[in-house]
């Protein structure tokens, strides 16, 4: 998903006998991660031979591709996850920073979430119509996104974030009468067509490296802009084409790049000012509380997406639009052709989608839970940082709510190709196997960490005991 630079490949790590710009030398890292190859494949006989038994039917042994990409030549395949903990096939207990990539910040099968579950697939999982649950997961949504004076009301449901990035793109293009989408540059909204783009050293839009079977070229349909570069945004709303601007408040996809002051606001100011909706994408940011960025720092989107950390792990998603956007969309669909504009699905608002979600937001991720989960990710990045300081290696700690990361630059990055440019796919995968193979799993392609109302303080003394015994190794 990222654009071809040195440190992407991982050959910005360093010689045998000069370091790179991340600290490390080639030689060191070699042979560190060929020791943790070793001791991986020894600790998981069982969780190898199921990898190989998927071989059989499955591209690169997995149900998704993408989890081949887990360091050490197969993934670990889990028997049970519970809280902030998962055991592996070969019966080895793990601390989970990673929780499913945000899927499972509720923690693993939260009490609350699985007993709605449980009680609602006694009583039925799907029907196409609405139950009780649907109303309270509304107002819990509106309580909790936008801001008084222009608050995020209206909600619909789906089951990814995805399907509501894709159907708020097609009402934006409906209601402005607009093609083209602006998104930041290294941005990711799911599978979305629209955001499969970025910039090429010469600032045109082409496909992501890695895009497959883009329908097409995507200059046709997509701007892209770096993200906090206002000049840049403004130019491209001044050709009064654009009929969203869809990203995420601080950027995650590509580590956690976080906004320049006042960066919202003028951005507010230049989609009002060009008659542009502005879309935002909390589906990652949730950690920053429980409004997201939104409600943490008074912004004013005309839309928000929250998909899976809502549902505690059960398929669920949703978006919400002010009311001023939802007449114009109300006004302009008629109730012959609401089912076939492309909007929507069977699956979404499901009955055992909705049990879940009503039981995650109003009993697990409550606002209590997130200063837990914040007090405990300053904790992960001040353990990380004081073992960087102590080491001297040039990287950098950043926090957003409860997820932090560490990158290999001595500065946070400004926007998405800073920080891709930063990374060292050789490095970052030593340091995920290191982790895994002293019980700790992290966020995967990211040096990232994720909070649960299940995480503990031992779990992070975990990981920054793991953190130094990896930097001794590669600095010494």
């Amino acid at each position: 998903m990222r654009r071809a630079d040195p440190g992407a490949t991982g050959a910005g790590t360093g010689t045998a006998t000069e370091p790179a710009r991340t600290g490390v030398h080639a030689a060191r890292l070699a042979a560190a991660y060929a020791d943790e190859l070793a001791r991986f494949a020894a600790d998981h006989p069982r969780c190898a031979a199921l990898a190989e038994r998927g071989r059989a039917h499955m591209p690169y042994g997995v149900p998704m591709s993408w989890m081949a990409k887990w360091p050490g030549g197969f993934p670990v395949h889990v028997a049970e996850a519970s809280g902030a903990h998962f055991v592996c096939a070969d019966g080895h207990e793990h601390v989970d920073l990673c929780l499913g990539d945000t899927g499972a910040m509720s923690g693993h099968s939260p009490g609350p979430t699985v007993r709605a579950v449980a009680a609602q697939a006694a009583r039925g999982i799907t029907t196409m119509l609405p139950t009780a649950d649907a109303a309270v997961v509304a107002e819990e949504l509106t309580r909790r996104f936008g801001t008084a004076e222009r608050p995020v009301d209206q909600w619909q449901m789906t089951l990814t974030a995805t399907d509501a990035n894709r159907h708020l793109v097609r009402y934006a293009r409906h209601v402005t009468r607009r093609q083209p989408v602006a998104v930041m540059d290294f941005c990711y909204h799911g599978t979305v067509d629209e955001t499969f783009a970025t910039l090429d050293p010469d600032g045109r839009v082409v496909p992501r490296r890695g895009t497959i079977g883009a329908p097409v070229p995507p200059a046709t349909t997509t701007a892209v802009v770096p993200f906090n570069d206002l000049d840049a945004i403004e130019r491209e709303l001044a050709t009064g084409t654009v009929a969203a601007v869809l990203l995420e408040p601080a950027m995650t996809n590509i580590g956690i790049v976080l906004p320049d002051p006042g960066y919202h606001e003028a951005l507010r100011d230049l989609t009002r000012r060009h008659g542009t909706l502005l879309v935002v994408d909390e589906t990652h940011t949730l950690c920053a509380g429980p409004g997201g960025c939104t409600a943490a720092w008074g912004l004013e989107p005309d839309a928000v997406v929250v998909g899976k950390t809502i549902g505690g792990g059960v398929p669920s998603a949703a978006f919400g639009m002010t009311s001023q956007l939802t007449e114009r969309v109300v006004a302009s669909v008629g109730l012959e052709d609401v089912d076939v504009g492309g909007v929507g699905g069977t699956l979404a608002g499901n009955a055992l989608s909705l049990a879940a979600t009503r039981a995650t937001l109003t009993e697990v991720l409550t606002d209590d839970a997130f200063v837990a989960m914040e007090r405990l990710a300053v904790a992960w990045a001040d353990g990380v940082r004081s073992v960087v300081e102590r080491h001297g290696l040039p990287w950098h700690v950043t926090r957003l709510g409860c997820r932090a990361e560490y990158a290999f630059a001595p500065r946070a990055p400004r926007h998405g190709a800073e920080a891709a440019a930063s990374d060292d796919f050789a490095l970052q995968q030593y340091l995920h196997l290191q982790a895994l193979n002293r019980r700790v799993l992290l966020t995967p392609f990211h040096n990232m960490a994720l909070m649960s109302p299940a995480t503990v303080d031992a779990d992070v003394d975990a990981h920054t005991r793991a953190f130094a015994e990896a930097a001794a190794a590669l600095v010494g």
